[in-house]
Protein backbone atom coordinates (compact mmCIF):
# COMPACT_ATOMS: atom_id res chain seq x y z
CA UNK A 1 0.00 0.00 0.00
CA UNK A 2 1.17 3.33 -0.67
CA UNK A 3 -0.93 7.03 0.08
CA UNK A 4 -2.08 8.98 -3.20
CA UNK A 5 -4.37 12.74 -3.19
CA UNK A 6 -7.37 13.39 -4.70
CA UNK A 7 -6.12 15.88 -7.83
CA UNK A 8 -8.92 18.66 -5.84
CA UNK A 9 -6.52 19.26 -3.03
CA UNK A 10 -4.29 20.09 -5.34
CA UNK A 11 -4.35 23.36 -6.61
CA UNK A 12 -4.05 25.48 -3.44
CA UNK A 13 0.00 24.34 -3.70
CA UNK A 14 -0.08 25.60 -7.49
CA UNK A 15 -0.12 22.64 -8.85
CA UNK A 16 -0.47 18.73 -9.20
CA UNK A 17 3.09 18.45 -9.01
CA UNK A 18 3.70 21.40 -6.52
CA UNK A 19 0.86 19.84 -4.42
CA UNK A 20 2.16 16.37 -4.63
CA UNK A 21 5.98 17.18 -3.48
CA UNK A 22 4.53 19.68 -0.74
CA UNK A 23 2.65 16.34 0.53
CA UNK A 24 6.05 14.58 -0.03
CA UNK A 25 3.89 12.26 -2.26
CA UNK A 26 3.98 10.99 -6.09
CA UNK A 27 0.48 9.34 -6.29
CA UNK A 28 -2.54 11.29 -7.49
CA UNK A 29 -5.94 10.09 -8.31
CA UNK A 30 -8.09 12.12 -11.64
CA UNK A 31 -10.97 13.26 -11.85
CA UNK A 32 -12.24 11.85 -15.71
CA UNK A 33 -15.01 14.02 -16.95
CA UNK A 34 -17.39 13.85 -19.64
CA UNK A 35 -15.07 15.35 -22.00
CA UNK A 36 -12.39 12.51 -21.43
CA UNK A 37 -9.95 15.34 -19.61
CA UNK A 38 -8.39 15.89 -16.65
CA UNK A 39 -6.76 18.48 -14.54
CA UNK A 40 -4.08 19.54 -16.35
CA UNK A 41 -0.38 18.50 -14.92
CA UNK A 42 1.08 22.16 -16.06
CA UNK A 43 -1.67 24.34 -15.40
CA UNK A 44 -4.39 23.27 -12.46
CA UNK A 45 -6.69 25.93 -13.60
CA UNK A 46 -7.21 23.88 -17.32
CA UNK A 47 -7.85 20.23 -18.05
CA UNK A 48 -5.99 17.76 -20.32
CA UNK A 49 -7.27 15.98 -22.79
CA UNK A 50 -7.51 12.57 -22.98
CA UNK A 51 -10.12 11.76 -25.96
CA UNK A 52 -7.38 10.69 -28.68
CA UNK A 53 -3.93 8.05 -28.64
CA UNK A 54 -1.63 11.09 -29.40
CA UNK A 55 -3.45 13.26 -26.24
CA UNK A 56 -2.88 9.99 -23.51
CA UNK A 57 1.18 9.23 -25.17
CA UNK A 58 1.29 13.18 -24.42
CA UNK A 59 -0.51 12.94 -20.97
CA UNK A 60 1.62 9.68 -20.53
CA UNK A 61 5.33 11.08 -21.10
CA UNK A 62 4.76 13.59 -19.15
CA UNK A 63 3.54 11.53 -16.02
CA UNK A 64 6.72 9.85 -17.11
CA UNK A 65 8.93 13.32 -16.80
CA UNK A 66 7.67 14.39 -13.45
CA UNK A 67 7.35 11.26 -11.83
CA UNK A 68 3.69 11.12 -11.08
CA UNK A 69 2.01 8.16 -10.79
CA UNK A 70 -1.97 8.11 -11.47
CA UNK A 71 -3.53 5.59 -9.22
CA UNK A 72 -7.10 5.71 -10.21
CA UNK A 73 -9.86 7.68 -12.69
CA UNK A 74 -12.73 9.35 -10.32
CA UNK A 75 -15.93 9.28 -12.59
CA UNK A 76 -19.33 10.97 -11.18
CA UNK A 77 -21.26 8.63 -13.54
CA UNK A 78 -25.13 8.38 -13.54
CA UNK A 79 -26.50 5.46 -14.11
CA UNK A 80 -29.87 6.77 -14.24
CA UNK A 81 -28.99 9.21 -17.04
CA UNK A 82 -31.67 9.41 -19.70
CA UNK A 83 -28.68 8.14 -22.13
CA UNK A 84 -27.73 5.59 -20.64
CA UNK A 85 -25.85 4.57 -23.72
CA UNK A 86 -23.86 7.50 -24.03
CA UNK A 87 -22.90 6.88 -20.27
CA UNK A 88 -22.03 3.61 -20.32
CA UNK A 89 -19.64 4.65 -23.46
CA UNK A 90 -18.09 6.95 -21.80
CA UNK A 91 -17.44 4.76 -18.40
CA UNK A 92 -16.12 2.61 -20.96
CA UNK A 93 -13.61 5.40 -22.53
CA UNK A 94 -12.42 5.83 -19.18
CA UNK A 95 -11.50 2.43 -18.38
CA UNK A 96 -9.55 2.04 -22.02
CA UNK A 97 -7.87 4.80 -21.27
CA UNK A 98 -6.75 3.58 -17.59
CA UNK A 99 -5.80 0.35 -19.38
CA UNK A 100 -3.40 1.99 -21.67
CA UNK A 101 -2.11 4.06 -19.21
CA UNK A 102 -1.33 1.74 -16.88
CA UNK A 103 -3.81 2.94 -14.20
CA UNK A 104 -5.02 -0.30 -12.00
CA UNK A 105 -8.54 1.35 -11.17
CA UNK A 106 -11.56 3.84 -11.84
CA UNK A 107 -13.85 4.89 -9.27
CA UNK A 108 -17.69 3.93 -10.09
CA UNK A 109 -20.46 6.24 -8.56
CA UNK A 110 -23.54 4.59 -6.55
CA UNK A 111 -25.79 7.23 -6.99
CA UNK A 112 -28.57 7.10 -9.67
CA UNK A 113 -30.20 10.43 -10.20
CA UNK A 114 -33.86 10.22 -11.53
CA UNK A 115 -34.21 7.03 -10.51
CA UNK A 116 -34.74 7.61 -6.90
CA UNK A 117 -38.62 6.13 -6.84
CA UNK A 118 -37.41 2.72 -8.03
CA UNK A 119 -37.04 -0.33 -5.82
CA UNK A 120 -34.26 -1.31 -4.35
CA UNK A 121 -34.32 -4.41 -6.47
CA UNK A 122 -34.78 -2.87 -9.19
CA UNK A 123 -32.36 -0.26 -8.78
CA UNK A 124 -29.93 -3.22 -7.53
CA UNK A 125 -30.47 -5.28 -11.10
CA UNK A 126 -29.96 -2.16 -13.44
CA UNK A 127 -27.06 -1.03 -12.30
CA UNK A 128 -25.61 -4.81 -12.00
CA UNK A 129 -26.77 -4.80 -16.20
CA UNK A 130 -24.85 -1.56 -16.94
CA UNK A 131 -21.68 -2.71 -14.95
CA UNK A 132 -22.17 -6.01 -16.92
CA UNK A 133 -21.63 -4.24 -19.97
CA UNK A 134 -18.92 -2.33 -19.08
CA UNK A 135 -17.22 -5.50 -18.45
CA UNK A 136 -17.84 -6.93 -21.76
CA UNK A 137 -16.63 -4.04 -23.16
CA UNK A 138 -13.29 -4.35 -21.64
CA UNK A 139 -12.93 -7.92 -21.04
CA UNK A 140 -9.50 -7.73 -22.35
CA UNK A 141 -7.85 -5.45 -19.53
CA UNK A 142 -7.24 -5.87 -16.39
CA UNK A 143 -8.18 -2.48 -14.76
CA UNK A 144 -10.21 -2.64 -11.87
CA UNK A 145 -13.47 -0.82 -11.04
CA UNK A 146 -14.79 0.17 -7.59
CA UNK A 147 -18.13 1.23 -6.99
CA UNK A 148 -17.77 3.58 -3.83
CA UNK A 149 -20.30 3.69 -0.76
CA UNK A 150 -21.40 6.97 -2.21
CA UNK A 151 -24.79 8.77 -1.44
CA UNK A 152 -27.62 7.32 0.24
CA UNK A 153 -27.79 3.88 -2.30
CA UNK A 154 -23.90 3.31 -1.88
CA UNK A 155 -24.24 3.44 1.88
CA UNK A 156 -26.80 0.65 2.01
CA UNK A 157 -24.90 -2.31 2.61
CA UNK A 158 -27.74 -4.32 0.75
CA UNK A 159 -27.09 -2.47 -2.03
CA UNK A 160 -23.27 -3.29 -2.47
CA UNK A 161 -23.71 -6.95 -1.81
CA UNK A 162 -26.20 -7.21 -4.06
CA UNK A 163 -24.67 -5.59 -6.94
CA UNK A 164 -21.72 -7.76 -6.20
CA UNK A 165 -22.86 -10.75 -5.86
CA UNK A 166 -24.91 -10.30 -9.32
CA UNK A 167 -21.94 -8.80 -10.77
CA UNK A 168 -19.74 -11.42 -9.54
CA UNK A 169 -16.48 -10.48 -11.69
CA UNK A 170 -13.10 -9.75 -10.08
CA UNK A 171 -12.60 -6.72 -11.61
CA UNK A 172 -15.56 -5.21 -9.72
CA UNK A 173 -15.71 -4.22 -5.67
CA UNK A 174 -15.94 -1.27 -3.98
CA UNK A 175 -13.98 1.79 -3.88
CA UNK A 176 -14.30 2.21 0.03
CA UNK A 177 -15.07 5.67 1.72
CA UNK A 178 -13.48 5.52 5.39
CA UNK A 179 -16.38 7.65 6.51
CA UNK A 180 -18.89 8.24 4.54
CA UNK A 181 -21.00 4.58 5.97
CA UNK A 182 -20.41 6.72 9.08
CA UNK A 183 -21.78 10.00 7.66
CA UNK A 184 -24.61 8.29 6.51
CA UNK A 185 -25.75 7.58 10.00
CA UNK A 186 -24.39 4.00 11.23
CA UNK A 187 -23.07 4.01 14.66
CA UNK A 188 -19.44 3.62 14.94
CA UNK A 189 -19.38 0.22 15.62
CA UNK A 190 -21.29 -1.11 12.65
CA UNK A 191 -18.89 0.99 10.75
CA UNK A 192 -15.92 -0.83 10.98
CA UNK A 193 -18.08 -4.04 10.78
CA UNK A 194 -19.04 -2.86 7.64
CA UNK A 195 -15.76 -1.96 6.26
CA UNK A 196 -14.45 -5.47 7.44
CA UNK A 197 -17.31 -7.28 5.76
CA UNK A 198 -16.16 -5.86 2.06
CA UNK A 199 -12.46 -5.66 3.02
CA UNK A 200 -11.90 -8.74 0.79
CA UNK A 201 -14.01 -6.66 -2.49
CA UNK A 202 -11.92 -3.30 -1.75
CA UNK A 203 -10.47 -2.12 -5.37
CA UNK A 204 -9.79 1.90 -4.20
CA UNK A 205 -9.67 3.80 -1.55
CA UNK A 206 -11.06 7.37 -0.12
CA UNK A 207 -9.37 8.29 3.29
CA UNK A 208 -11.10 10.62 5.30
CA UNK A 209 -12.67 11.21 8.91
CA UNK A 210 -15.17 12.35 11.54
CA UNK A 211 -14.90 13.62 14.83
CA UNK A 212 -18.49 13.22 16.12
CA UNK A 213 -19.46 13.93 20.25
CA UNK A 214 -19.17 10.74 22.23
CA UNK A 215 -22.70 10.88 22.73
CA UNK A 216 -23.41 10.45 19.03
CA UNK A 217 -20.63 7.56 18.03
CA UNK A 218 -22.60 4.57 19.04
CA UNK A 219 -26.44 5.83 17.98
CA UNK A 220 -27.90 5.57 14.36
CA UNK A 221 -28.26 9.28 13.22
CA UNK A 222 -29.73 11.15 10.00
CA UNK A 223 -27.72 10.95 7.27
CA UNK A 224 -25.22 13.65 7.21
CA UNK A 225 -25.86 15.32 10.16
CA UNK A 226 -23.70 18.22 11.08
CA UNK A 227 -21.24 17.01 8.38
CA UNK A 228 -20.09 20.29 7.54
CA UNK A 229 -18.93 20.63 11.38
CA UNK A 230 -17.29 17.50 12.46
CA UNK A 231 -15.62 16.55 9.56
CA UNK A 232 -11.67 16.32 10.47
CA UNK A 233 -8.48 15.78 9.87
CA UNK A 234 -7.24 12.12 9.50
CA UNK A 235 -5.56 11.88 12.80
CA UNK A 236 -8.59 13.98 14.84
CA UNK A 237 -11.33 11.28 13.72
CA UNK A 238 -13.42 8.49 15.48
CA UNK A 239 -12.92 6.01 12.87
CA UNK A 240 -9.59 4.07 13.40
CA UNK A 241 -7.43 4.73 10.70
CA UNK A 242 -4.95 2.48 11.55
CA UNK A 243 -7.44 -0.39 11.88
CA UNK A 244 -9.06 -0.19 8.75
CA UNK A 245 -5.55 -0.30 7.19
CA UNK A 246 -4.54 -3.49 8.78
CA UNK A 247 -8.25 -4.80 7.94
CA UNK A 248 -7.36 -4.14 4.46
CA UNK A 249 -3.68 -5.45 4.52
CA UNK A 250 -5.03 -8.30 5.97
CA UNK A 251 -7.28 -8.47 2.72
CA UNK A 252 -4.82 -8.47 0.75
CA UNK A 253 -5.25 -4.81 -0.61
CA UNK A 254 -2.09 -3.36 -1.70
CA UNK A 255 -3.72 -0.25 -4.00
CA UNK A 256 -3.07 3.50 -2.81
CA UNK A 257 -4.85 4.89 0.33
CA UNK A 258 -6.38 8.17 -1.69
CA UNK A 259 -6.54 11.43 0.71
CA UNK A 260 -10.04 12.99 0.16
CA UNK A 261 -10.02 15.64 3.71
CA UNK A 262 -13.04 16.68 3.71
CA UNK A 263 -12.77 19.07 7.37
CA UNK A 264 -10.65 21.54 4.52
CA UNK A 265 -13.38 24.34 4.28
CA UNK A 266 -13.29 24.68 8.14
CA UNK A 267 -9.64 26.39 7.55
CA UNK A 268 -7.37 29.31 6.23
CA UNK A 269 -5.42 28.29 3.09
CA UNK A 270 -2.15 27.99 5.32
CA UNK A 271 -4.12 25.66 7.55
CA UNK A 272 -5.68 23.45 4.34
CA UNK A 273 -1.98 22.77 3.31
CA UNK A 274 -0.61 22.16 6.74
CA UNK A 275 -3.82 19.42 7.65
CA UNK A 276 -3.06 17.95 4.02
CA UNK A 277 0.82 17.41 4.79
CA UNK A 278 -0.08 16.05 8.44
CA UNK A 279 -2.97 13.63 6.51
CA UNK A 280 0.05 12.06 4.48
CA UNK A 281 2.91 11.99 7.42
CA UNK A 282 0.06 10.41 9.43
CA UNK A 283 -0.93 7.41 6.78
CA UNK A 284 2.70 6.98 6.04
CA UNK A 285 3.81 7.09 9.70
CA UNK A 286 0.71 3.72 9.66
CA UNK A 287 2.49 2.28 6.98
CA UNK A 288 5.31 1.78 8.51
CA UNK A 289 4.08 0.17 11.25
CA UNK A 290 2.57 -2.37 9.58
Amino acid sequence: MYVSVRDCHLPMFGGVKAGLDAMGLDAVELNYDRKCSVMSLDNCTERESLADKASIDKFAYKCSIQKIKVTSFLLSNNFGADDLDAEIDWVISAVRTAGYLGIPAVRIDAIMHDNRDWPLEKRIQHFADCMAKILDATSNLSVEMGIENHGTLGNNPEFLDSVLNKVNSPRVGMTCDTANFYWFGHPLSKVLDIIKHFAPKIKHTHVKNINYPPEKREIQREIGWEYGKYASPLREGDINIKWVIQTLKEAGYKNDLCIEDESLGRFDAEKQKAVLRDDAEYLKEILTTL
